[in-house]
């Protein structure tokens, strides 16, 4: 598995990969959640990060990653790539490579707290709604040093 940095064209691959993951990780979510944030993940949010992707020797993405200002934004694996090492993998890469010291977690989704917490996150606070005020909590989690 190779990560290397996104390219626009590979949008569509990583939106697919993005809803397939949330689907099968974000059971709290509605359809109509997931159909609002598509746009958005689509037209703002991957091109406001350093956006690497997890490809494959084909080129198949399998996972990605978004960084900003030292926070890891987005991380999300295709289902049947979960429990792989793909996602330490990414994490690792964010940490070392590009400096990332902290992550925000759906509290509604204790799997992926558990993993942070696996790689040496902490839970340093929490706020009662997501970044758009939408009722989806969040556990704002740094590295421990």
């Amino acid at each position: 598995m190779n990560i290397v940095a996104a390219a626009q064209e590979d949008y569509p691959e990583i939106l697919a990969v993005w809803e397939a993951s949330v689907r099968a990780t974000h059971d709290f979510l509605t359809e109509d959640n997931i159909q609002f944030f598509k746009p958005l993940i689509l037209k703002e949010y991957l091109p406001a990060v350093d956006l690497y992707c997890a490809k494959d020797e084909t080129g198949r993405i399998h996972g990605f990653l978004g960084v900003a200002e030292q926070n890891i934004e987005m991380l999300f694996l295709a289902p049947e790539s979960r429990g792989r090492g793909l996602g330490k993998l990414l994490v690792n890469f964010a940490v070392a490579e590009l400096g990332s010291v902290r992550v925000d977690v759906n509290e509604q989704n204790p799997s992926a707290a558990g993993f942070y917490e696996h790689m040496g996150f902490t839970v340093v606070r929490r706020s009662s709604v997501d970044g758009q005020g939408q009722p989806f909590p969040l556990l704002h989690m740094e590295l421990r040093k």
